[in-house]
Order: structure tokens, then C-alpha cells, then sequence
């Protein structure tokens, strides 16, 4: 069979060819983003346990170029009269760790028995590692005062499966968005669990914007590589999945699998595998519907690598220097929610700085030529972003403006012309928790072209490869950051606006 081949391929790259499984100082990932199709009437989804089967079975199908995947209503809800009311139909997403995938399904009849056991069975017929994003419910009664009216919590779930098929990590997501149909956990989660080829964390989504799980399980758990399903809608110029996902792995000096829907009506691509000195492997595909296949190969222990990066201090560099010459036209431009500070680039090159509150971010830069039709600034946001979550930003940026009039500094730009032949970008950032981003025209990354100094400037390592849409340290101050909001029980007041849930 064509997994038989497969499994053959991938232990011939292991470290003992013989057994399925063995201590590796590298592994190897083959992943998939795959497509989905819409249906427009619940009605018109087959036999949910036939299809169960059928798709979970049409995975390593996949890997020959066969078939899409996924019935699923555009919003990612199936219709009903009520939230609650999806305690038989539950989003799936299958993911496998060294064969990876994502999403597989979006709708199953709730009941552990045959998904559970196909999973399982996947996993110890193939002796590889399973990751399913699925529903889980749990029932309750009167005792539990915060028992919900009809009797159960029901939370967004990630399961793992080991080589044996056996079930060695659950984990019930923490910060929700927008989610009507699940309930928090009542304590955050924090899921490890150990292969032989590192430590795996796993959280989904919008966790990744918290300090809990995700912080948590780096910097204490001291995971090697996190496993991240979700549904991530691109947002410029700070947030596409591929750009943010990279970002918080660096960052984090952290392997980080990601695998996203592939849905290009509501903004859903982008998944990968990155590693702390940079992407590894990545898809970002708004113009067609068709899945893409990557294989990449990840050190098991990315800290003890000589190719990781060293700890970086944040503010270092930024504290020890003079404000440079600050422009007298300051001018404030809004993204997504956010009043940002920004300075225009009125020449091919020079030195910049620009505050907000306790932040000064610093700008040398070079451009390999000053065009009349693009603008760049320099910005900066220190505060509380408020729209669809709250949580406190400190951002330093180079970006590309949407025209040449600065009203349209900060909105969302996909195309540009202008290279440079140097950057150094700096802040007096307060956290130290900063993620790094260099975002090139279409939307695409520059894994190996820039790299983060241990005083804390970012800088290119060459003349850009290709033009520049933004220069970005993403800070997160999670001290700052207010009691958990319930976001679950909230309706999205613009849906074109929601990122991720």
C-alpha cells in the first residue's frame, strides 16, 4: 500500500530503520493543508459514521493527489436552533505527526466510538502519532452550580494517539473565541506529553495569543515542539497565520506545527512547520482551493541545536542609543482597532525613532531605491488592543502603506515593489515575550534572511530578496492583560474582522 511505502521512506530517514519507532535527534513531517467542500444544507451530509470512515481512511490518499475533503458550513458551525444543540455534530481536525493534516473533517455524529477507534487504530496500524481536534462532552448535574442547563460542559478538544494507539493526551482548549457551543475548562490545561523524538505540548487556536497554556508549556513544561490545529482567518499586516505562527516560534525558540483549514471564501490558509531559526516548511495559498503537500525535517531537541538561536534581550540594544531624529509629522492610523504612531520614510535611507507611551521603536534602514508611488512608515502601539479579545500589544513596525496617502497607513496590503538593502529594527520594549516578523510581497516569508541580534534588533541578513510589506516585533505584555473575557457567549460584531476560533 501506498502507507507501507511511505512508512518505509520515513524510517529509512530514522536513525534505525528497523523498528517503526526509535530515539531521533531529527525527525521527519510530511503535511498537508487540505481543501474543503461547502455544503449548503445539513441535510445533504452522508452517513456521518460512513463518512467518518471514508475520510479517515482517504488520508494517506492524499498523499497521491487524490480527492478534497471537509463538508462544512462557511462559517464553521452547522445550522441549528441553538448552540447547544451541536452536541451530535462536532468540528474535527486530524492532524498526524510525521504525517500531518489538516482539517479532515468538519462534522461527525458525537460519540467516541468511530472516530475514537478509527484514530487508534490508525495510529498503531502505521506506528505513527495521531492528532485529532474534536468535541468532547462531559456530563454534569445539579451539585455543579455551574452545571449548564442541559447537563453537560462540552469543550473544543485536542486528542493524541501514540504508536500503539493508545490515548496519551487530552487537551480542552482555554481561551475561546466566539465559541457559543463550548465551555471553558475550569482550570487552564496544561498537556505534555513524551516520543521519542522530544517533548510535545499541544494547544489550539487562540491559545496562542495567551500566556496560558501556550507561555506555559515552553518556559516551565520545557516542551521541544508544539502542536497547534486551528481556523485562522489572515489578517494584515501583522496577523496571517504564517507570518504569526513563524513569529511565536522564533520568538519562543520552539518547534511549532501548524496546520490550518484551507477555506479562501472566509481567509483560511497558511500552515506549516517551523522551527526557532525559522520556517522549515510553509503554504500560503489564497488563489485556488487545492491542498499542498510539505516535508520537512525538525531537530527533536531544538534548544540543544547548534542552529537555534540565542535568548535574546528585547530592550537591550534600544535602551543603550540615543532617540534618533524624530520627524515633526507624527501622525496616528488605525489597525485593526489599534491607534498607532507612525512616521513616514520620506528618504532612501537613514535613522528613525518613534514613541507611544514608554515605547520608542528605532528604524536604520536603506532602500535599494525611494519610489513616488509607495510609501513606508515607522510605527509604534503601546496599549490594550480591545477588538475581539483583550490582551496588551507593544509593537514596533516598518510597513507598507496601501497608497500613497497616509490615511491608509496601517490597512491591509498584499503587493509591493520596494526592496531594502538594510534594516535594523529596535524597541524599549517592557516584556520580553517579542515575536519576530518579515513579511515580503504576496504574502509570503523570508525564512534565512534575517535574523534576531542578542541585544534585540532585527535586521536583514542581505538585500531583500523581494520587496517588503512589513518589518515587524510583535510584543505581547501579558501582565498587563485584564481578567479572561468570556468571549464564547458573544456574538463577532463584524464577521469579516474575526481572525480565529
Amino acid at each position: 500500500s501506498h502507507s507501507s511505502t511511505l512508512l518505509r521512506v520515513l524510517r529509512a530517514q530514522s536513525c534505525c530503520p528497523q523498528v517503526p519507532v526509535c530515539l531521533m535527534l531529527k525527525y521527519l513531517l510530511v503535511w498537508h493543508e487540505a481543501s474543503v467542500f461547502l455544503y449548503p444544507e445539513i441535510a445533504l451530509l452522508p452517513s456521518p459514521r460512513l463518512m467518518i470512515i471514508c475520510l479517515l481512511q482517504s488520508m494517506f490518499q492524499v498523499l497521491k493527489g487524490t480527492g478534497r475533503h471537509v463538508p462544512a458550513e462557511a462559517d464553521g458551525r452547522p445550522p441549528g436552533p441553538t448552540p447547544r444543540s451541536l452536541q451530535k455534530w462536532t468540528p474535527l481536525t486530524a492532524q498526524v505527526l510525521l504525517i500531518f493534516f489538516s482539517p479532515f473533517l468538519k462534522y461527525i455524529r458525537f460519540g467516541p466510538a468511530p472516530v475514537q477507534e478509527r484514530l487508534s487504530c490508525m495510529a498503531r496500524n502505521n506506528s505513527i502519532y495521531v492528532v485529532a481536534n474534536i468535541g468532547d462532552k462531559k456530563p454534569c448535574d445539579s451539585s455543579d452550580p455551574n452545571c449548564p442547563g442541559d447537563g453537560r460542559y462540552q469543550y473544543n478538544t485536542d486528542v493524541v494517539y501514540d504508536t500503539q494507539g493508545k490515548l496519551v493526551a487530552r487537551y480542552h482548549k482555554n481561551n475561546l473565541f466566539a465559541e457559543r457551543q463550548f465551555n471553558y475548562p475550569k482550570e487552564p490545561e496544561v498537556v505534555t506529553f513524551e516520543t521519542p523524538f522530544g517533548k510535545f505540548g499541544i494547544f489550539t487556536c487562540f491559545d496562542i495569543l495567551f500566556y496560558e497554556p501556550a507561555v506555559v508549556l515552553v518556559n516551565k513544561m520545557q516542551v521541544d515542539t508544539v502542536l497547534f490545529p486551528t481556523a485562522w482567518m489572515n489578517l494584515l499586516p501583522f496577523l496571517t497565520a504564517i507570518e504569526f505562527h513563524s513569529a511565536w516560534a522564533m520568538g519562543m525558540r520552539v518547534n511549532v506545527l501548524a496546520a490550518n483549514t484551507h477555506n479562501t471564501s472566509i481567509e483560511m490558509t497558511g500552515s506549516g512547520i517551523y522551527a526557532p531559526a525559522g520556517a522549515r516548511a510553509y503554504s500560503y495559498n489564497m488563489k485556488t482551493e487545492d491542498g499542498h503537500l510539505l516535508i520537512a525535517e525538525l531537530d527533536a531537541h531544538p534548544r540543544l541545536s547548534p542552529a537555534s538561536p540565542p535568548a535574546v534581550s528585547w530592550n537591550s540594544y534600544a535602551l543603550s542609543v540615543e532617540k534618533f531624529s524624530q520627524n515633526d509629522h507624527e501622525f496616528t492610523g488605525i489597525i485593526f482597532g489599534d491607534p498607532f504612531t507612525f512616521v513616514e520614510l520620506t528618504k532612501p535611507g537613514g535613522n528613525l525613532t518613534v514613541c507611544q507611551k514608554d515605547l520608542c521603536c528605532h528604524l536604520g534602514y536603506k532602500m535599494t531605491e525611494k519610489r513616488d508611488d509607495e510609501v513606508y512608515v515607522l510605527g509604534a502601539f503601546d496599549g490594550l488592543h480591545v477588538i475581539e479579545g483583550q490582551y496588551y500589544l507593544q509593537i514596533c513596525t516598518l510597513l507598507k502603506c496601501l497608497s500613497t496617502n497616509l490615511s491608509t497607513c496601517g490597512q491591509p496590503v498584499e503587493s509591493a515593489q520596494t526592496k531594502f538593502e538594510m534594516f535594523s529594527l529596535s524597541g524599549t520594549f517592557g516584556t520580553s515575550y517579542v515575536f519576530p516578523e518579515v513579511l515580503y510581497s504576496g504574502v509570503q516569508l523570508a525564512p534565512g534572511e534575517f535574523e534576531v541580534l542578542t541585544d534585540g534588533r532585527l535586521i536583514n541578513r542581505n538585500t531583500t530578496s523581494k520587496p517588503v510589506l512589513t518589518v515587524t516585533l510583535f510584543g505581547r505584555w501579558y501582565e498587563k492583560d485584564p481578567p479572561q473575557t468570556d468571549w464564547a457567549s458573544g456574538s463577532c460584531p463584524n464577521k469579516k474582522k474575526v481572525l480565529i476560533f
